[in-house]
């Protein structure tokens, strides 16, 4: 028995995540020849149990039955063990999964939820899933929202956050789910499209119904997703405590991205910002929060273009970090938010410019973490304490998303 290292296709990492997470249960693993043979001729597997469309995986030819595979994510993070049990001509690989950790690469991780986790959140009260590829226009709202009074259900939007468009229809909905009941649960499910649609919209049955549906509508198909990642205009928004390491993280980023040349890039560093753009405020509140629309607004006119932002300011305030997102996606840009997570005891005692001793000392009024609170996001896309982490790594996880999201090729 040999160890092997393998990172699979998008497709078929996705395919992983939903394995690992119960989402594609009765299956522990990827589909072999008798499997895959009855799937395509009853819609079974080989044991009679109902399974609608192929689950397959592709190996490198040194990989053999008996040999265990680790499944790495783009950045090479160990996500599964594969026990290799069947190898075919073809390259596919049979074999059941072991989980590693949860995935953790990609946008929107925050709204990733195993079928377990929301059958408990649900409890005993039914659930109306409904399954996305694309937004949800204003007759489906109104079929959600009848079908949800009719059998008083919890409605569960699934948006099918796999590939390009994903993102957007993640955002779709969340956009939906404000105008549902205010019990609406979102999901973000990497569920890879199927060929034929017949297909693929079973598959989408059976994932519904692993996370809890008494009821499943399948949303329309998409008619109005933005185009590609790569050619939206895309906020990169950092916020932190001072000294948490987010300027250096996001000038390390600016540096990346003008390395690669794939996009225009923009880098509006905090300091930068308050000597020019900001100049003449202080460190009140209200000023606090025009520096932040100040960025904001730069931001959004260099995203609108289709241009990558780069912003780094403190942003204390969570309903200020929220107006600049609302800002930057009414253009129709992306917009990441990064908490840098670095706790005030590591900041403290970095302290570079010696600022928080001035504000220990009375010196700074209004100081965040001192004498002014700092409102940690409950809504950031990417989260990184820098106390045991170099910077070099703290670029490569923002990379890690900016690619796995599509934003940079």
């Amino acid at each position: 028995m040999r160890d092997v290292e393998w990172t699979p296709e998008a497709r078929e990492l996705a395919d992983l995540e939903l394995l690992l997470s119960g989402a594609f249960a009765p299956l522990t693993g990827f589909l072999g020849h008798d499997d895959l043979h009855a799937v395509a001729e009853r819609g079974t597997l080989a044991d009679g149990t109902p399974w609608p469309a192929p689950v397959t995986l592709h190996l490198p030819e040194e990989a053999a039955p008996g040999d265990e595979v680790t499944l790495l994510d783009p950045e090479g993070v160990p996500l599964a063990v594969l026990t290799v049990t069947e190898r075919g001509h073809d390259g596919l690989a049979a074999g059941p999964v072991r989980g590693l950790g949860a995935a953790e690469h990609g946008p929107f991780a925050r709204l990733r939820r195993t079928p377990a986790e929301v059958r408990e959140l649900l409890g005993d009260r039914p659930a109306l899933v409904v399954t996305m590829r694309g937004p949800l226009d204003d007759p489906a709202l109104t079929e959600v929202s009848a079908v949800a009074k009719e059998l008083d259900a919890v409605v569960v939007l699934l948006p099918l956050s796999y590939g390009e468009p994903g993102p957007a229809v993640v955002r779709a909905a969340l956009k939906a789910k404000d105008r549902l009941p205010e019990a609406t649960l979102v999901v973000s499910v990497p569920l890879a499209p199927r060929e034929e649609p017949e297909l693929d919209l079973e598959l989408r049955e059976h994932v519904a119904t692993a996370y809890g549906a008494a009821e499943h509508l399948a949303g329309p198909e998409p008619v109005s997703i933005p185009g590609p990642p790569h050619r939206r205009g895309l906020v990169v928004f950092f916020t932190g405590l001072s000294g948490s390491g987010k300027s250096t993280i996001a000038r390390g980023l600016r540096d990346a991205l003008l390395e690669l040349g794939t996009r225009t890039v923009t880098h509006l560093d905090g300091d930068v910002v308050r000597a020019l753009l900001s100049k003449g405020l202080t460190f009140s509140k209200a000023d606090r929060d025009l520096n932040i629309r100040r960025i904001g607004f730069v931001a959004t006119e260099a995203a609108r273009h289709g241009g990558l932002a780069i912003c780094a300011p403190i942003a204390p305030y969570a309903a200020t970090r929220a107006e600049v997102r609302e800002m930057v996606e009414s253009v129709g840009a992306d917009f990441l938010l990064i908490h840098v997570a670095t706790p005030l005891e590591e900041c403290e005692r970095r302290d570079r410019k010696g600022l928080y001793a001035k504000a220990r000392a009375g010196l700074i009024p209004e100081f965040t973490g001192v004498s002014d609170p700092y409102e940690e996001p409950d809504d950031a896309d990417l989260v990184i304490d820098t106390t045991h982490i170099s910077i070099e790594a703290a670029v490569s996880q923002v990379l890690g998303a900016l690619r796995s999201g599509g934003w940079v090729r």
